[in-house]
């Protein structure tokens, strides 16, 4: 099998795990707050992160310099996962995906004014493309946009930021010392704010929140060691296998039939992020939000 097929076999898997995690958060979404689903997954991913980067090179590899820097990534985290899992409680699966697939938007046009990079036409003329998309998805009435949909516009939002300050710092910190502190910063502040929201899980919820821990941690390896196997001009790609899963999660758990404005507005943030990535020539480890 040739490095580029494992590569694309591994984001797929890890596409996988997000969806599947998306979705078991969306589950859990209907019982408990966001703040108990977020501490539980984080206090879930912090030992298995702390196990991968003893096992890619020893825990010396989370030793940092830059604690402030971490600190505001993981505040930026924080309110991405936030925003994101309010977001999958408040409207279907498939439609909350594909605003999330805005992200990449957001990302160039914020590299502008913080990174100081320039946005050459081609990429504009698709983040317009893509916004109209939002629109078509968002849909917005004249009583404005539902708090889902907002919800999940500030998750790219936050989460663009997120990819921005890892463009700025990641080649100055270890990959995995970058991911534990962005964990650990919203394991704490969720940690602090539980006793007043704590919800006590039905038995079945338990390992719905060892689930959804260990499956954000797969998605996060095996889309790390696709970026090893493949270039990213044919990995990346394959992240927009989500909104397939998400349309097919959301039928199967809760009778979701995804309509044709939001099958035609995802294709055309799909397609804009597809045109961004080719015209840039580089991705991320992730090109959009995930709970």
């Amino acid at each position: 099998m040739s490095s580029s097929i494992k590569g694309i076999l591994y984001m797929c898997l890890g596409v996988a795990c997000l969806a599947f995690g998306d979705a078991v958060s969306k589950w859990l979404g209907e019982v408990h707050s966001p703040v108990q689903i977020i501490f539980f997954r984080t206090l879930v991913s912090l030992p298995l992160i702390l196990l991968l980067a003893h096992l890619g090179g020893g825990l010396r590899v989370l030793k940092t310099s830059r604690p402030g820097v971490h600190l505001l990534r993981g505040l930026i985290y924080t309110g991405t996962m936030g925003c994101f899992v309010l977001g999958l409680t408040l409207m279907p699966l498939a439609e909350g995906t594909a605003i999330a697939f805005a992200a990449p938007l957001f990302v160039s046009l914020l590299s502008v004014p913080l990174l100081g990079e320039r946005v050459g036409k081609p990429v504009l003329a698709a983040s317009v493309v893509g916004f109209i998309g939002v629109i078509v998805v968002v849909r917005p009435s004249v009583d404005g946009v539902s708090l889902g949909a907002l919800s999940m516009i500030g998750a790219a939002v936050f989460y663009a930021l997120m990819m921005i300050t890892a463009r700025r710092y990641g080649g100055q910190e270890h990959l995995w010392a970058m991911v534990f502190y962005m964990t650990l910063v919203p394991f704490l502040i969720t940690a602090a704010v539980l006793p007043w929201v704590w919800h006590t899980p039905l038995p079945w919820h338990w390992p719905a929140f060892l689930l959804a821990g260990v499956l954000g941690v797969g998605a996060t390896a095996f889309i790390t060691l696709a970026f090893r196997h493949a270039p990213a001009a044919i990995a990346a790609p394959f992240d927009y296998t989500a909104m397939v899963w998400a349309v097919l999660l959301g039928w199967w758990i809760w009778g979701e039939v995804p309509d044709l404005g939001v099958l035609i507005g995802g294709a055309l943030i799909i397609g804009s992020g597809l045109a961004i990535a080719y015209q840039e020539g580089r991705t991320s480890l992730k090109r959009r939000p995930s709970a």
